[in-house]
């Protein structure tokens, strides 16, 4: 009969064979994911064979871009039916002339994202959270039929309040409202007083992307909607980076004040705003709000607007493909603000090449992050940047939460997504591409207030920096595929 220590050693053994036998299947299993995620599928091995255990449950958590069979087939089906229903009406309506350059950036977006440029669409640039707030409190406050507001963080402060309020006054004058915010950001107001608030005068609000159970059967559990839009009336929107609390909110008293700017559109690309809304009410559990889309009529003097959704359903990269494409058409200028700078290997590459050929690449961060880590990894990049002739600034102004892009003053891009994996692939993000040279230059003005407030990182400086910063960096940058 074998001893107590023969027999432990034989479990030992066979414990020891379990995890290799799982540490090999983990590693074939992350080498078949497509070729475009290998730089994280390097770190992912790295992980999973040096660090197990931690490895092994991480991945089985977080390794995949996981909707869940069932909500990736129910969000397809949304998609198709929404498209299907509108089609004939953006048939009937003109195309907006473009340049051959812009003409390709359009085509793009529709490939990868599946809406057009619409013709006619007034835009007007809100350049602070104090001005949005007041203005999308009006709006609501002037809505006669329909009121749909979707946000990543609702907080119970001034701004909140104030919006929470604006909906329950056009809900109890019989407006239909519908009000959805992400489970994890806005947990502070869902089940609390503002949305009583909101039900008790007659409007509906959700929890977007609640956890699911279990996670590893049904998808990723950190799944999240990151978009902030709102629509009124099927014809006045709003879209951009600001989140429903007031500019103060930080993690981190270094970072604040948040630093935000978005659009107010009127015209018919509110309806395509409005048709992503629809998707993700409905995909959360929500009755269906299709049929009340109804694009308006364009504007003599509107401009075309394309809004882009991108989210873990878009198998196709499609915000790496448009900020790449963005970035490989201009011939003069490309300005760039982002709070989290963690680009994958392309758009790195794509910044540098435009640098080299004579493009003046201009890429303003803020110097205070609420994440250390993420801001070290940022730091990782900026020695091949600058060595291309990029010019880099850091905001001292606070937590610099603008994303937004101009092209050559004659392309404007703002939206919700930051320049990093989350928001390239798992985050629901919205975009939005204004092909006008008054609205780049406005937005272009606005880059330049930032910079104005920045610190501009000296290359000779830079390259000079201590040795335990430079390997704080670069550890930092060897994990940002995880990021």
């Amino acid at each position: 009969m074998p001893s107590d220590a023969a027999q432990d050693g034989w479990l030992a053994a066979v414990l020891l064979l379990g995890l290799v036998a799982v540490q090999v299947s983990l590693t074939v299993a992350v080498l078949l994911r497509p070729r475009r995620r290998q730089s994280s599928s390097l770190a992912w091995i790295l992980v999973i064979l040096l660090l197990p255990g931690i490895g092994i449950f991480l991945w089985a958590l977080l390794g995949e871009v996981r909707l869940g069979a069932a909500r990736r087939a129910r969000h397809a089906q949304l998609q198709e039916s929404a498209r299907d229903r509108l089609a004939p009406i953006w048939e009937r309506r003109q195309a907006p002339h473009l340049p051959e350059h812009q003409e390709a950036l359009a085509r793009l977006g529709l490939a990868v994202c599946g809406a057009a440029p619409r013709a006619g669409t007034r835009v007007r640039l809100l350049p602070d959270s104090e001005q949005f707030v007041q203005e999308l409190v009006a709006a609501i406050d002037a809505a006669q039929e329909s009121v749909c507001v979707l946000t990543y963080i609702w907080r119970e402060d001034q701004s909140g309040r104030a919006v929470a309020e604006a909906v329950a006054r056009a809900a109890r004058r019989g407006v239909a409202c519908h009000a959805l915010a992400d489970a994890l950001g806005a947990r502070s107001m869902l089940g609390g007083p503002l949305q009583h608030l909101m039900e008790e005068a007659g409007a509906e609000v959700r929890a977007a992307l609640k956890p699911p159970f279990p996670p590893l059967l049904t998808g990723r559990i950190d799944l999240r909607n990151h978009r902030k839009l709102a629509i009124l009336d099927h014809r006045v929107a709003f879209v951009g980076s600001q989140n429903l609390t007031d500019a103060d909110f930080a993690p981190s008293a270094r970072a604040a004040p948040w630093v935000d700017c978005s659009l107010r559109l009127e015209g018919p690309a509110a309806a395509d705003l409005e048709q992503l809304f629809a998707e993700d009410w409905e995909l959360d559990g929500g009755a269906s709000l299709l049929e009340g889309i109804a694009p308006c009529a364009p504007f003599e003097d509107g401009v075309p607007v394309q809004v882009m959704g991108t989210g873990p359903n878009s198998e196709n990269d499609a915000l790496v493909q448009i900020i790449q494409a963005l970035v490989h058409t201009a011939h003069e200028e490309v300005i760039l603000t982002t709070p989290y700078f963690v680009p994958d290997e392309g758009t790195l590459a794509a910044l540098t090449t435009a640098a080299r050929r004579g493009v003046r690449v201009e890429l303003i961060v803020p110097q205070h992050s609420d994440s250390r880590l993420v801001r070290a990894a940022s730091r990782s990049t900026y020695e091949v940047l600058l060595e291309a002739g990029a010019e880099l600034h850091e905001f001292t102004g606070g937590m610099l939460h603008a994303k937004t892009l101009t092209m050559d003053r004659s392309l404007a891009f703002i939206g919700s997504a930051n320049m990093d994996r989350r928001s390239f692939e798992i985050n629901f993000e919205v975009s939005t591409l204004v092909y006008d040279s008054d609205m780049a230059s406005h937005l272009r003005l606005l880059q330049r207030t930032y910079r104005d407030r920045s610190r501009r990182i000296d290359p000779h400086l830079w390259s000079r920096r201590g040795p335990l910063r430079r390997i704080a960096h670069n550890a930092a940058g060897l994990l940002s595929p995880l990021l």
